[in-house]
């Protein structure tokens, strides 16, 4: 694979050649099937940013994020990088990576990976000081949006409502993938904006609003189990060594913490009325007919014990997977609501509640903390991770945390 970075005009512009031994389908971090459908995309910096100053590991990890799932045995930058940066390429994806000869980077500050979403609404409320990056998507120049349903441009205009040092970055990254459709080639995707900033903001850090589920419980599409050696979010795992090497290390404040728990916190917040996980609502609230509305619904009538409000039934196409038998994806929060929600048997998770059985007490573990997580917080902020996960959350004690150590299993 060979890069190539230019800067016009505030616009990052990437541009990737395959070498012969590339491939155009490929596999993100967590197996998922990807295919390329173009090799160029933009990122566009504000205005006020001017043309700052971008350390080329910092450029070389943004690369990463786009062109991991095609590079198959070498990567070549457009300028030299850190031998920390290389050597974390090869133990991390066997590709030989140059060339070298740039000296490592460090920065003082964390910033937030802002998405509006309960989980980065519950980061926000973790460090009330940090400043936030949002990211934008916008249209690709050459390649359709079959997606404008997807309303980024509300998610941006809540994100100015917060009030918090904010920068949004905007790009195209997500159409290089004709397959499944747009998104990130690499779930660190999201977090160019980010690298491209990290020196102007003098960077230290990325906090980033992945939970207990998605951090020690498989996620999603990953493995359904426990996964402390999960390759996207843990500390020493090969996304996390490489954003270490860059000097740009991934934090995961509510990494210990389940969705009941960022949800709660998000509701209590003084970000409330921005919070938004539904990325088809307009400006006057969620679109209330997705698959993550119905979701989140669950799990905030479940903190909130109270019935569902939706008028989505089990027999629409969107609840399907909840009439089936389990696994499901973040499973532990299926749980949750079904026992925590009254009437639970008139709403489309009925036939989950009757195959999962699970009850107040069996649930329990997902309202406090797992103590592991704190462990992995870079030293200059696990205190306040610490400090506030005791005060306002609790830590799992032994038996809680065995849950944690046997899901799956």
């Amino acid at each position: 694979m060979r890069v190539e970075w230019t800067f016009d005009d505030g616009v990052w512009r990437l541009a990737f050649l395959l070498h012969p031994e590339d491939e155009t389908i490929g596999m993100c971090a967590d197996g998922q099937r990807l295919e390329l459908r173009t090799n160029s995309c933009h990122v566009r910096l504000p205005k006020e940013a001017g043309k700052p100053y971008v350390h080329p590991d910092l450029l070389a990890v943004a690369a990463w994020t786009v062109v991991a799932p095609w590079t198959r045995r070498r990567v070549s930058f457009d300028r030299p990088i850190s031998a920390g940066l290389a050597e974390a390429l090869r133990t991390g994806w066997g590709v030989d990576a140059g060339p070298l000869g740039e000296d490592r980077r460090d920065g003082a500050r964390l910033a937030i990976s802002y998405s509006g979403g309960a989980d980065s609404v519950a980061v926000a409320d973790i460090f009330p000081d940090a400043p936030f990056v949002h990211f934008q998507r916008v249209s690709h120049p050459r390649v359709p949006n079959r997606w404008t349903h997807y309303r980024s441009d509300v998610l941006a205009r809540l994100a100015r409502r917060t009030g918090r040092e904010l920068t949004i970055v905007q790009s195209d990254l997500e159409f290089v993938l004709s397959f499944p459709r747009p998104g990130y080639p690499e779930h660190h995707a999201v977090a160019v904006g980010a690298l491209l900033l990290a020196d102007e903001l003098d960077l230290g850090g990325i906090a980033l609003g992945y939970e207990l589920g998605s951090r020690w419980l498989g996620g999603d599409r990953y493995v359904h189990r426990y996964s402390p050696e999960n390759p996207m979010w843990a500390a020493d795992g090969s996304w996390g060594r490489l954003f270490a090497a860059a000097g740009l290390p991934v934090v995961l404040p509510v990494g210990g913490v389940s969705e009941a728990v960022t949800m709660r916190i998000a509701l209590a917040s003084d970000l409330r009325e921005q919070v938004r996980w539904c990325l088809r609502g307009s400006g006057d609230g969620p679109c209330g007919e997705c698959d993550k509305c119905l979701y989140k619904e669950l799990i905030q009538a479940a903190v909130e014990r109270r019935p569902l409000r939706t008028a989505i039934t089990a027999g629409r196409g969107i609840a399907r997977k909840w009439q089936q038998p389990p696994p499901y994806g973040g499973q532990e929060m299926i749980e949750y609501g079904c026992a925590h929600v009254p009437g639970i048997e008139t709403t489309p998770f009925a036939r989950a509640a009757e195959y999962l059985q699970a009850t107040v007490e069996s649930t329990r573990w997902l309202e406090h903390c797992y103590p592991p997580a704190i462990e992995e917080i870079p030293e200059r902020w696990r205190k306040q991770v610490d400090t506030y996960m005791v005060d306002s959350v609790g830590l799992m004690d032994g038996d809680e945390a065995h849950r944690v150590e046997t899901w799956g299993t």
